[in-house]
């Protein structure tokens, strides 16, 4: 699940990406454009049925992204806005967030 929040202005947009407990046993990092691909820039926490973080993003056309689960496996969200396709014969989440 993903949840757009603009700021009154719309200068920011805070987004909060929620997965399912059961996608992961121990870790899960939101990677993307955003953030260089880096696996420790954003964790998700994990409560009783979710693992959740909330990133706050400028507006712009569109952030590419995927969840890294468990320090091998890569996913991508169910309520992203588009899919492509990456240089790895897979296809990277779409997150697109308007001024």
């Amino acid at each position: 699940m993903i949840n757009k929040k603009y700021t009154p202005k719309r200068t920011v947009c805070k987004v909060t990406f929620k997965i399912p407990k059961e996608w992961a046993s121990n870790e899960v990092s939101l990677v993307g454009d955003f953030n260089n691909w880096n696996p420790e820039a954003n964790k998700l926490e994990a409560n009783k049925d979710f693992w959740q973080t909330t990133v706050r993003m400028k507006p712009k056309s569109q952030t590419k992204f995927r969840y890294f689960i468990d320090g091998q496996k890569w996913a991508n969200d169910d309520k992203a806005d588009e899919y492509i396709p990456n240089n790895y014969g897979t296809e990277d989440s779409v997150l697109k967030i308007g001024k």
